[in-house]
């Protein structure tokens, strides 16, 4: 059967879609512009969003498993409530739901909270369903290489508890195996969350420390204070988007993203392989800058 994959074009979902061409499985994905979407060979491409109605009812025409990846948007909740009811309505009741670690206690930030009900509605209509919930992306560490390699400052504000940040081709092969488990099971699977981890739980100073292995020269934590996090943030996204963002990093400092005991050990077994470190993302991004 066919597993249609959202948010296919992300930074998780185009590994999601590689993973599961890599297995052989019949993939199709939704996309709001498919002459900017390139997808491997046999992926078939379905036009729309979730909040075009018709679209995804055409879009679920078909397919036995959903990958349901919603962005942080304004209107993020409405498209998971949107998407699931038109799951059920297709009849597809097997679903993998890319949602956030410690979803049910940061309930102030709003793509959490939003996460955290999208599983509570999932559980509620009995769909057969794996909620994978990611630590912070290492990926993300993109968007702040330049502050990293120009001024010798690591500046985002995780604090001294420790995130576990964990690779996005991670979180994607192990999405791919979820959906091919659940599409190919011959009986309803019970719903299952698997938290999704890096190897090692990292904080502020010891990230700085991995950069200055790396590139040879002193890099600084920038320290814990999140408001001029948000105020960068607010130079190139909406306002409301970077005080989330900030609102996510005061809970890095509280809490911290620990994994749970096993969850390394659970995920190694599943993928067959150690996951990826941040030390082996730095030195791959430095190599190639």
């Amino acid at each position: 059967m066919t597993i249609l994959v959202t948010g296919a074009t992300g930074r998780v979902g185009r590994h999601v879609v590689d993973q599961l061409v890599k297995r052989s499985a019949s993939v199709r994905v939704l996309t709001r512009d498919p002459s900017k979407a390139e997808f491997p060979a046999g992926v078939e491409v379905a036009q729309g969003e979730l909040l075009d109605i018709e679209a995804l009812r055409k879009a679920f025409t078909g397919i036995s498993t959903l990958f349901l990846l919603n962005a942080v948007t304004g209107d993020e909740f409405t498209q998971a409530i949107i998407a699931l009811n038109i799951a059920r309505e297709s009849g597809v009741d097997r679903v993998v739901y890319l949602s956030v670690i410690h979803a049910d206690r940061f309930v102030n930030v709003p793509h959490f909270a939003v996460k955290s009900g999208a599983e509570r509605m999932i559980e509620q209509m009995d769909f057969s369903a794996t909620i994978l919930r990611p630590s912070y992306f290492i990926d993300n560490e993109l968007m702040i290489k330049d502050v990293i390699f120009n001024h010798g400052v690591y500046p985002m504000p995780i604090g001294g508890k420790g995130v576990a940040m964990v690779d996005a081709s991670d979180i994607g092969e192990v999405a791919a195996i979820e959906l091919i488990r659940r599409d190919q099971a011959s009986g309803k699977l019970p719903i299952e969350t698997i938290n999704l981890v890096g190897p090692d739980t990292l904080t502020g100073s010891d990230v700085a420390a991995i950069w200055s292995d790396v590139l040879g020269r002193p890099v600084a934590y920038g320290g814990d204070d999140p408001s001029g996090f948000e105020q960068n943030l607010a130079t190139f996204m909406p306002k409301w988007m970077a005080y989330e963002m900030r609102l996510m990093a005061e809970r890095y400092v509280s809490d911290g993203m620990i994994p749970e005991t096993g969850d390394v050990e659970r995920l190694t077994k599943l993928l067959g392989r150690p996951l990826h470190s941040y030390r082996h993302f730095a030195t791959e991004t430095a190599s190639r800058s």
